[in-house]
Order: structure tokens, then C-alpha cells, then sequence
């Protein structure tokens, strides 16, 4: 694979990150999908809401933005992709809704919640910690990675975002990441490189 876009401004890797996945045959069935991945607290979620706004100004008719955080726990941060892949991928590639079960964490305990519908759409913005793992390669057309290379940083913000309570969760799934990431070469696949802090 030749080397990935490096953009340090999220503005500009988004655009390109747009034209490139419009550029590029749908991949999952009808579906064009990007996938978004990094470490928790780097700014995936922002990242993928400015790149669902470029493909839409870029030309495509309708974009969806799912978010695997509705899926992890903190026992579970990986485990959520076979019933993903199998109960919303599987449909969409064949042109049917997806339907899966996300997690309540209104109470700061994960437990089961609501079933969500994913419908066909045009564009599939998938974001989330390991969203770009190796088993959906053959199906993303554009993976990009977005990193704030400060790991102390990156926990500031997911605790920022998830309240204090969580803080010793997220320490713990930083490591639990670092290994995923690791083993998975999800970083070293990416089409799309972003610091968004940098």
C-alpha cells in the first residue's frame, strides 16, 4: 500500500478522505463505506461528523454515521464485531437493514439497551476503537486513523467526555488498545493519517 495522506488539520484530511471514498466502487454491496479508527480520546467521533458534511457537499445523495461506542464495554471493548458484522454488515451488503442491540450506559454500568435499525444508505461512516480492524479491509474503501500522539492528553479528553468515574476504566483500555493495535496494524493500513492537535 503507497504511504497514507499525512494532514495534520482535520478540515483538510476530511475533504481528501471524501474525494478519495467517492472515488473509489462501493465495497459493501451498494454501500461506499469509511471507517474511521484510533485511539480512544483522539477525536474520531468530530472527525467522522466532518467527514459525513465533505462527502455530502462532495456529491453523495445520503450519509450514515455509526458510532461502535453504542457497542463496547469496558469487558468487552472488542468483542462487539461478530454480532455487528454478522446482524448490520451482512444486511447492508445485501441491500437490507441492519438491526443490533447497542449498550446503555446511562447509568455509567453498561448493560443491554435499545435495538437500532441501520438502514441502506449511500455512504456508511463507521467510527470507533478497532472499527478499522484487519476483517473489514475487504470492505472499506477508506480507512483513516486519527491520533493525538499524547497519550496523557488523549486520556484528558475521554475522561472529559465520559466523566471522572470512568478515568481508571479508560486508563485500562488505553492498554487494552495499545495491544489491539498492535497485533492488528490497524495504524499501518490507514489511507488517511490524522493529528488533529498537532
Amino acid at each position: 500500500m503507497p504511504d497514507p495522506l499525512r494532514a495534520a488539520r482535520p478540515a483538510r484530511a476530511a475533504a481528501a478522505a471524501a474525494r478519495l471514498l467517492l472515488d473509489r466502487s462501493p465495497r459493501l454491496g451498494k454501500i461506499r463505506l469509511g471507517v474511521v479508527d484510533g485511539p480512544s480520546g483522539s477525536g474520531k467521533s468530530t472527525f467522522a461528523r466532518l467527514w459525513a458534511h465533505e462527502v455530502l457537499l462532495a456529491g453523495a445523495s445520503a450519509v450514515s454515521v455509526f458510532s461502535s461506542d453504542v457497542l463496547a464495554t469496558w469487558e468487552e471493548p472488542f468483542g462487539w464485531w461478530p454480532r455487528f458484522d454478522a446482524a448490520v454488515l451482512g444486511p447492508l451488503a445485501r441491500g437490507s437493514s441492519g438491526r443490533v442491540q447497542a449498550t446503555d450506559w446511562s447509568t455509567r454500568t453498561p448493560r443491554p439497551g435499545a435495538w437500532l435499525e441501520v438502514p441502506p444508505t449511500s455512504v456508511l461512516i463507521m467510527e470507533g476503537v478497532s472499527c478499522g480492524r484487519a476483517e473489514i479491509a475487504d470492505r472499506a474503501g477508506v480507512l483513516v486513523w486519527v491520533e493525538l500522539p499524547d497519550r496523557r492528553n488523549r486520556l484528558e479528553h475521554a475522561v472529559a467526555r465520559d466523566g471522572e468515574p470512568s478515568r481508571r476504566y479508560l486508563a485500562a483500555w488505553q492498554h487494552d488498545e495499545d495491544a489491539f493495535f498492535a497485533a492488528d496494524r490497524t495504524r499501518q493500513r490507514a489511507d488517511v493519517v490524522v493529528e488533529p492537535h498537532r
